[in-house]
């Protein structure tokens, strides 16, 4: 049976790295943050409802590779939990289908990147300030506390988060 890990967090705190090294690690599918590839070909001028249309993209996305997942490990980076944080963090508000989505959607894990590693400038990050920053890591870290999949926290450098993510994983296959 498939197992879907997700990574989560504040932007730049290294979650598209520890997903496709995850992926690398256990020889297996890795879905992408579609918000990128969206804000990359639409701009930075984003709305509300632009939000909607990318949590459905990134459900799309996660969708199709659930199908090319093998060993029966799907790693994820970003899902509803990071599209809602952002819907209220930027507008105050959340699309009752995001949190639908919430509701319905199954995974197995939650890998919560702390913000402990050194913010890295692109054009798509928004919150370099280190109170964003910590803002957002405490609204993750209580819509973890408050949901019942089990979570870990990953701090340290690169080779320590992929070290402590792969033994949260090997925790949760082990479980079958």
């Amino acid at each position: 049976m498939l197992k879907k890990i997700v990574v989560i967090g504040p932007e730049s705190t290294g979650k598209s790295t520890l997903s496709q090294q995850l992926a690398e690690h256990y020889q297996t599918a890795w879905v992408p943050e579609y918000a990128r590839e969206y804000l990359l070909r639409n701009g930075m001028q984003y709305s509300f409802e632009d939000l909607l249309t990318i949590a459905k993209g990134q459900l799309a996305v996660e969708d199709k590779l659930v199908l090319e997942a093998k060993k029966d490990l799907l790693f994820i980076d970003t899902n509803m939990y990071v599209m809602k944080v952002w819907c209220e963090f930027v507008f105050g508000k959340c699309h009752q289908w995001i949190l639908d989505r919430i509701v319905d959607r199954d995974y197995d894990l939650y890998l919560l990147c702390n913000i402990d590693l050194p913010w890295v400038k692109d054009e798509l990050r928004e919150y370099p300030d280190v109170n964003s920053r910590l803002a957002l890591y405490n609204i993750y870290k209580d819509a973890m506390i408050n949901q019942e999949v089990p979570w870990r926290e990953i701090i340290g450098n690169y080779a320590e988060r992929l070290q402590s993510a792969v033994r949260a994983v090997d925790d949760c296959i082990s479980l079958n």
